[in-house]
């Protein structure tokens, strides 16, 4: 799926960014699972209507727990990090296209209000028949973000309000196994 990143789409610049920001802020308290993206190796992305979630793999097929980390002093996958989840409205914003969302990284795209101030680390979330619990570790993208949606959208989420409502995700880790799907309602417990 990664060759999407090298297709005609024009990048968008920092007030195309701006201009999402009122719709950006208005996503709910309590939201809705959108999209479930497995990575089962590098640079592959398949779109689930349905998954597990559990306490060892994270996303089951996903390759969470085969990734290395540079904050475990080990260097293998780091706990808190099991899910990477992000706001769909930005991302829909920058992606451009439902069919580029995937490229993203993340596996869980969320209708959800994920700044600081409504999910506070170690806030859990029902999801399904599962539970997240929201980390403090930072998610703030990657090289590879860059390339696909433009060095102006990358640094746009990791802007002052992009950190302050983070637009680039948060991280998670599960902490109760269950099913997920897509279209799930998403509540705080």
């Amino acid at each position: 799926m990664d060759d999407m990143a090298s297709t005609d789409i024009q990048h968008l610049d920092t007030d195309q960014l701006e201009a999402a920001l009122d719709h950006i802020r208005a996503s709910p308290e309590e939201g809705t699972l959108e999209l479930i993206v497995q990575r089962p190796a590098v640079d592959e992305r398949v779109v689930l209507g349905e998954a597990r979630l559990n306490t060892d793999e994270g996303l089951e097929g996903d390759s969470w727990n085969q990734r290395a980390s540079k904050r475990t002093d080990d260097g293998g996958p780091h706990p808190d990090m099991q899910l990477n989840i992000m706001n769909s409205r930005i991302l829909e914003a920058i992606a451009q296209t439902p069919d580029r969302m995937p490229l993203a990284g993340d596996q869980l795209i969320v209708d959800m209000d994920l700044s600081e101030a409504n999910l506070p680390a170690w806030t859990k979330l029902a999801i399904g028949g599962a539970v997240i619990e929201i980390t403090d570790q930072p998610h703030t993208g990657c090289a590879k973000f860059s390339q696909r949606f433009g060095v102006e959208a990358h640094r746009f989420v990791n802007s002052e309000v992009g950190k302050e409502l983070k637009l680039r995700g948060i991280n998670a880790r599960v902490i109760t196994s269950g099913a997920i799907r897509q279209g799930d309602q998403i509540r705080k417990i």
